[in-house]
């Protein structure tokens, strides 16, 4: 009796001890701790790299985007995208409509293709943005200005380029100064660490 007692003690003991391993390895996981950080200088890099690139893609973008919305966009590797969000920005009558967001959608659907009639757009319009994503080296992007570009993913954070067309002011350099998520690198460009609901917040070792 006493031997069966033991044997269902190790079993479980055996049990929680790979669920716990499983924990902690989905908790490193989705923290970014199995996928590389990016230090300032790659990210430079590759902008200097792709500088003509991103300033096509950011010209591109913000032509296709309507002047009443602010849209952002992340493509997954495969035929999908990470996530997709439409918002409305302003309204001469007071109804601003209804905000959008989904992450991991089809693209190749019906939906997919009601929901970029809405904006104008249609499949050829997010190939084309693809291929220009994908020779700026980046993988998502944010209407405006500046036009925030998605560089890379570590766990649930994202490296971005706040790409300006004209050379900051003082005023906007001193919103991005003192804090651990923004690198200004010059008059143009404002590098950003945005984290995830968990796991770091600022850029590496800043």
């Amino acid at each position: 009796m006493l031997k069966k007692i033991i044997k269902v003690l190790v079993i479980l003991i055996a049990i929680g001890v790979a669920i716990i391993g499983c924990f902690l390895i989905w908790f490193l996981y989705i923290c970014g701790g199995f996928q590389k950080d990016y230090t300032p200088k790659e990210l430079v890099d590759n902008f200097n790299k792709k500088h003509n690139e991103i300033y096509s893609l950011k010209k591109y973008y913000n032509s296709i985007v309507p002047r009443n919305k602010f849209i952002e966009i992340e493509f997954e590797s495969g035929k999908g995208l990470s996530r997709f969000g439409i918002m409305p920005l302003d309204s001469t009558d007071g109804n601003y409509g209804t905000s959008f967001l989904e992450w991991n959608l089809k693209i190749n659907t019906h939906r997919m293709d009601s929901l970029l009639s809405t904006i104008g757009w249609n499949r050829i319009t997010l190939k084309t943005l693809k291929e220009k994503l994908d020779d700026a080296n980046c993988i998502q992007i944010e209407s405006g200005e500046p036009t925030k570009i998605g560089f890379k993913r570590s766990g649930m954070g994202m490296y971005f380029f706040n790409v300006f067309d004209k050379p900051i002011t003082d005023s906007i350099r001193n919103l991005f100064r003192d804090t651990c998520s923004y690198i200004i690198v010059n008059d143009k460009l404002i590098l950003e660490y945005g984290g995830g609901a968990i796991g770091p917040q600022c850029f590496y070792n800043k």
